[in-house]
């Protein structure tokens, strides 16, 4: 089958998950603190994580047509349909920033005037770190982002249409991928800057935005096979074979690595150097956070290492799933260990200075600078020491809303492209 049809059934599900998130999130305002900030940052960790999966799936599109490479043709419509959640996405991300304007949140601790303009640091990156970068980034970014998404979408159904033996179509899709390229490489990391680094905004890295994107890529290519592997078994995709599913096995495998590299890269050169400003970040999760940190690490390296290092793990479907669920799961965490330590000194040092009643129980934390590890509170603290039932609840929701907007789209034009140049090259595809 040539069309995808959105069954009532697999609607029903998929509508039932994001009912899971909608009551997960309304559980977690009512048991939340004075400012929301466990709802908040699950908001944040989430609508990160699948705008940015989207974005690395309009980013993997682009690359391949400027690459001239052929071997994605037959499933790259699931690349068209990931990428047009770009649209929710950026919906998403201005309800954060509007947040930031209405101060709906605490979050950021740059958005606190006053706090700003006692802190040396703070005052250093106001230009940067302020809500109209924020809110202006978001709306120019992503829309962007959405723009050439969506483009890329339109420009491959025309190809459907009839057969233009000039590819006057294909060759402005060339145009448009080479524009985009450039554009996301800068845009992608000024915005991970914005969203998450400056939860930390005494720390910064210059391989951070490298290796948030890395992790978002991983986890595009997860649930690219996830997906395709489930419409192969309900009788769609006939044309993708175990060969298309072993190349992806072999992105999962190197940007597994290639991600791994830039961990050991960020913590052992900032930590080698040990400075202040640098270390900070580190030693806030490792210290208070050492499962996470250390099972990051198994989790998203070792587990697809170990797997996929065999050429014959990679067809076999059963196993490449297996590896893909641990993995897109193990880089949700990766971005919730990136969001939630951060937000917590953030929230606790608004409670220290008397802004609610919990202020208590931040007792003897620290304000600013340097000191600003020490205002972890050293107890297990529900939705940020470690994810609980509402945050995977929340997830759930999250991945359903993605997947149903996914497969709509999915379902509005031909599973596998007509009168793509590179089609019978990716119908044949071979791998050794």
């Amino acid at each position: 089958m040539n069309q995808y049809t959105l069954s009532s059934g697999h609607r029903n599900v998929l509508l039932g998950a994001i009912g899971i998130g909608v009551i997960c999130m309304i559980l977690t305002w009512m048991g939340d603190d004075q400012f929301h900030t466990r709802f908040w940052t699950n908001f944040l960790h989430n609508s990160v994580f699948f705008t940015m999966i989207s974005l690395m799936a309009a980013f993997f599109i682009a690359a391949c047509i400027t690459a001239y490479a052929g071997w994605h043709t037959t499933f790259k419509r699931v690349w068209e349909a990931y990428a047009s959640f770009l649209v929710v996405g950026l919906v998403l991300m201005v309800i954060l920033a509007l947040g930031v304007y209405m101060h709906w949140h605490h979050l950021y601790h740059w958005a606190d005037d006053a706090g700003v303009a006692s802190d040396p640091i703070l005052s250093g990156k106001a230009s940067f770190l302020n809500k109209n970068w924020y809110m202006g980034g978001t709306l120019v970014f992503v829309g962007a982002w959405a723009f050439f998404a969506h483009k890329f979408r339109t420009l491959s159904n025309e190809e459907d249409k009839e057969f233009d033996s000039t590819f006057k179509i294909h060759k402005s899709m060339r145009v448009y991928a080479a524009i985009f390229l450039p554009i996301v490489g800068f845009t992608s990391a000024a915005m991970i800057w914005q969203w998450i680094m400056s939860i930390d905004a005494h720390w910064y890295s210059t391989l951070f935005a490298w290796y948030a994107t890395a992790s978002a890529f991983v986890s595009m290519i997860a649930l690219t096979i996830l997906l395709i592997i489930y419409l192969k078994a309900n009788g769609y995709f006939n044309e993708v074979t175990e060969n298309h599913i072993h190349d992806l096995g072999k992105y999962l495998f190197a940007i597994s690595v290639f991600w791994t590299y830039l961990w050991f890269s960020q913590f052992m050169l900032i930590w080698y150097a040990n400075i202040g400003e640098e270390t900070i970040y580190f030693r806030e999760r490792y210290d208070n956070y050492p499962i996470l940190f250390f099972g990051n690490l198994v989790i998203n390296f070792l587990v697809p290492f170990f797997v996929l290092m065999r050429n014959d793990t990679k067809r076999k479907f059963g196993s490449v799933s297996l590896v893909a669920v641990i993995v897109l799961l193990g880089h949700w965490v990766d971005y919730f260990l990136m969001i939630k330590p951060g937000a917590l000194i953030t929230r606790n040092e608004a409670l220290a200075h008397g802004h609610g009643a919990e202020a208590g129980h931040a007792a003897g934390d620290a304000a600013h600078g340097g000191e600003h590890a020490a205002a972890h509170v050293s107890t297990f603290v529900d939705g940020f020491t470690f994810p609980g039932l509402l945050e995977l609840g929340t997830f759930i929701g999250f991945l359903g809303l993605f997947l149903y907007v996914g497969l709509t789209v999915l379902s509005k034009s031909a599973l596998v492209p007509k009168n793509d140049p590179y089609l019978e090259e990716s119908m044949h595809h071979h791998v050794i």
